[in-house]
Order: structure tokens, then sequence, then C-alpha cells
């Protein structure tokens, strides 16, 4: 015979505002980094589609970074336009609608994209490091590192 669990009226509440993440994957790994505490907190209604966006995409770009090795370095392909790849050197949002990306692209050449969330549509890619760095830019930390800093 199966329980059923009963649920108070504030963990119904509590349930119904704390971010769900879900993956499957064919190679059986486990999302390794837990949700930080500023993502946690704050309720996913209080916060504007940028802000979630951002702080979601900050913890797929760490992700993606942990699987590559000392020779790569993270970054994006944009969907649905010719802008290319872009070496992720920075990450940004503008309340209540707009996520930026700023780096270089394939030829060196400073790039910023500017996106409304409706748009949002990416591709994590890895690249082969600037040869000048003698280790690779890891941007998902650092911006991992601020989002936990500034709670936002």
């Amino acid at each position: 015979m199966q329980e059923e669990m009963i649920s108070t009226s504030a963990e119904a509440v509590e349930d119904s505002i704390l971010p769900c993440r879900h993956e499957a994957r064919a190679d059986g790994v486990e999302p390794a980094a837990p949700l930080p505490e500023n993502v946690i907190d704050k309720p996913v209604a209080s916060k504007s589609p940028a802000a979630w966006a951002y702080e979601r995409l900050i913890l797929y770009i760490q992700q993606f970074e942990e699987t590559l090795d000392s020779d790569h370095e993270v970054a994006m392909g944009f969907a649905g336009g010719d802008a290319g790849v872009l070496r992720i050197e920075g990450m940004g949002y503008f309340d209540p609608d707009i996520v930026t990306f700023s780096g270089t692209d394939a030829h060196g050449v400073r790039t910023q994209l500017v996106q409304h969330v409706s748009q949002l549509s990416v591709i994590l890619r890895a690249m082969p490091k600037v040869t000048q760095h003698a280790e690779p830019a890891r941007i998902g930390f650092r911006l991992r590192a601020d989002l936990e800093k500034t709670g936002k």
C-alpha cells in the first residue's frame, strides 16, 4: 500500500515558489552544482524575467565549464541569426527583460549581444583557449561568485 504524503499549506506555498531543475543525461552525469542560496532564497515570482534567466544561465555555464579540459573555454552560439560564436567574457541583465552577453568573436573582435528574454536561445560550445593565457578563463565561476555575493 502506497502512503500518501500530506503537506501543510505553508509547505505547499514554499514548494510553489522554490526553483526546480531536472535533467536526465545519457551518460548518467548528474548536475554537480547545487543552486546557490541567492537563487533559492528569493521567490521566483519576485524576480524579473531577465534576472531569472541570468541566474539560470550562470548555472548552466558553470556546469558546462566543469566538463572542459584546460585547453578549452566556454563560448556561446546564438540560434536564429548570424551572430556566430561569442567567447563569453561578461554577462548581465537589465530589468525587466533584457539579457546581455559580451566578449570576443572567433576573429577576436569585441562583441556584445543585447537580447530580449523571449528570444533567448543559446548553445554552449567549447572553444580553444586564448593562447596567451596560461590558464583557461572560467567565467561561469566568476559569474556565480558575483551572484552569491550580490544576492541578485
